[in-house]
């Protein structure tokens, strides 16, 4: 969460107590800070930090944008002035945060000093009127761990959106040929969510691999923590190609500044470098650089979405849906060749041979078990969505690749859920509660929250500080 940085525009209305309100911004200010939130105040625009008239407002839309910050704390220290939230709001163009604190008991003669619950009613409603999508913390005072609570959830839909908004993928070969359920829209992803891709063919790839193994210095760098992180049975010369692939992809990654890859992973790299690419992904993704499978565009994208929600360095992995559990009736089988981050394993990785291919290169390993949420971004016929959702992991037989048999509410719902679509056999899992985060994202992205599990009011109801 080091990264966002949210603008901090405390409000009040006229007819409510000034000084009350000004009480309210400098202890929301210190709470604020006691929580290592980076936020940008608006104590020079004034002389009491708050948000109330209209040129003050075009002088607060100016700081914000220019010191970039990646979301907007609306906090009602009073009633507030709700249409000027709005048009900040409008402008900024980022999540908002709606919250005020909780009213204190009249006085003796029945004086209220601040009304702010009323004035989130107010606000709320014209923030709908000017189209402006916003998150609600529940009126609570501060010291309630439901406002840190919130402020936590809040930067991680800040951090989901900051990283959605910027997403470009670098498309290492089109799609393999048997793999339809791969394809997307290109024009339709820049054009409704400026998703860019950089297409590169093999050969860069190959070429590149080459350059960096001739280089040398880097790729020997690489094959030492291999030899340190992991058990190694491939040959010297396999162990090299699978360094200088790993190396490659990142210098691409940065030569086209792009924040993710997606690689044909098989069959034309077989021939040309002698090797799957699975190992070289892990090591990638153990970075924080989603590399994913079978030019899975979308795939990408939800790794970044996922990792984004969970703000540390808990790293996702791309995995197929494969079987069902044998013995465990609500289990099933999440299964990739080897390219899940070594963070993510219970066990010494071993790179070796996989499960349905003669060359070497993929990962052997089981991963942890745990909470976990599992998550899909896809879209087909001009429509897209977010399959979100809890699992755990659970005991199972032994696998190949990089494997984790998992067990769910209901597996028949989310199979169906699967199989019907938009979605395909590929989800990205992570070690973590993430779901509520990515439910609210969702409302700034324009993409629609599908929960396999029939949970949505136990996901708003966590989000309104139940």
């Amino acid at each position: 969460m080091a990264k966002i940085r949210i603008g901090f525009a405390p409000t009040r209305r006229s007819i409510f107590s000034a000084p009350d309100a000004i009480k309210y911004r400098g202890l929301t200010e210190e709470k604020l800070k006691n929580l290592g939130v980076d936020f940008v105040d608006i104590d020079d625009i004034n002389e009491e930090g708050l948000l109330y008239d209209e040129n003050d407002r075009q002088r607060i839309l100016e700081k914000f944008r220019r010191e970039k910050v990646d979301g907007l704390f609306l906090a009602h220290c009073n009633f507030g002035t709700e249409y000027l939230c709005a048009r900040l709001a409008k402008d900024l163009g980022v999540p908002v945060l709606l919250w005020g604190p909780l009213d204190e008991r009249p006085d003796e003669n029945g004086v209220r000093l601040r009304d702010s619950q009323c004035g989130l009613f107010a606000t709320g409603k014209v923030l709908r009127r000017f189209g402006v999508p916003f998150t609600y913390l529940t009126n609570c005072p501060l010291e309630d761990p439901v406002f840190a609570r919130g402020i936590r959830d809040f930067l991680g839909v800040c951090s989901v959106v900051k990283t959605f908004r910027n997403i470009r993928i670098l498309q290492i070969g089109p799609r393999p040929f048997d793999f339809w359920s791969t394809m997307c829209n290109e024009g339709e992803l820049l054009e409704r969510f400026n998703i860019q891709l950089s297409p590169v063919p093999l050969p860069e790839l190959t070429a590149e691999v080459r350059r960096c193994i001739a280089e040398g210095t880097e790729v020997e760098r690489t094959k030492v923590y291999c030899r340190e992180h992991m058990e190694i049975n491939v040959t010297e010369e396999q162990l090299t190609n699978i360094a200088g692939l790993a190396v490659a992809m990142e210098n691409l990654i940065r030569k086209y500044h792009c924040n993710a890859g997606a690689i044909q992973c098989w069959n034309a790299l077989q021939s040309e470098l002698g090797i799957m690419p699975c190992a070289a992904n892990a090591l990638l993704n153990d970075k924080g650089i989603p590399i994913v499978c079978e030019t899975d565009i979308h795939g990408a994208v939800t790794a970044l979405m996922v990792e984004a929600a969970a703000g540390d360095d808990t790293r996702s992995f791309f995995a197929d849906w494969t079987i069902r559990h044998p013995d465990v009736e609500n289990g099933e089988l999440l299964q990739h060749c080897g390219p899940w981050p070594l963070s993510v394993a219970a066990c010494k990785p071993c790179i070796t041979y996989p499960l349905a291919f003669d060359y070497p290169g993929a990962i052997t390993a089981e991963a942890k078990k745990g909470e976990l949420t599992l998550a899909r971004f896809d879209g087909d016929n001009g429509e897209y969505r977010l399959l979100l959702g809890n699992a755990r992991g659970v005991d199972g037989p032994k696998g190949m690749g990089t494997y984790l048999w998992i067990e769910v509410d209901n597996i028949k719902r989310l199979e169906a859920k699967v199989v019907e679509g938009p979605y395909i056999h590929h989800c990205v899992g992570i070690h973590k509660d993430v779901v509520p985060v990515l439910y609210e994202a969702c409302k700034y992205l324009g993409i629609e929250p599908d929960l396999y599990d029939p949970v949505e009011e136990k996901v708003r109801a966590y989000l309104r500080g139940e």
